[in-house]
């Protein structure tokens, strides 16, 4: 009884051995990623409120109404 535990203790460690190399030859075969320090990505903008030079143009817009200014390169159209 105590021999055949034995044996299939060993023969588990020697399977476990064999699966052990053969996950490393695996992974040394596979090609690596080069190492490239992060780069930061830009910002994403998401939509028009997450865009801070949108919000800028538009609270400038909103104030040159309120005053009832003409934005710039636009001139009044006396016809309308």
């Amino acid at each position: 009884m105590g021999k055949a535990v034995l044996l299939v203790a060993l023969i588990a460690l020697v399977i476990y051995a064999l699966l052990r190399l053969w996950e490393k030859r695996s992974a040394a075969r596979l090609p690596r990623r080069p190492q490239h320090p992060q780069v930061p990505r830009p910002r994403r903008v998401i939509a028009p409120d997450d865009d801070a030079d949108f919000l800028r143009d538009l609270e400038r817009k909103r104030r040159r109404e309120k005053r009832g200014e003409q934005p710039k390169g636009q001139q009044s159209d006396p016809d309308a």
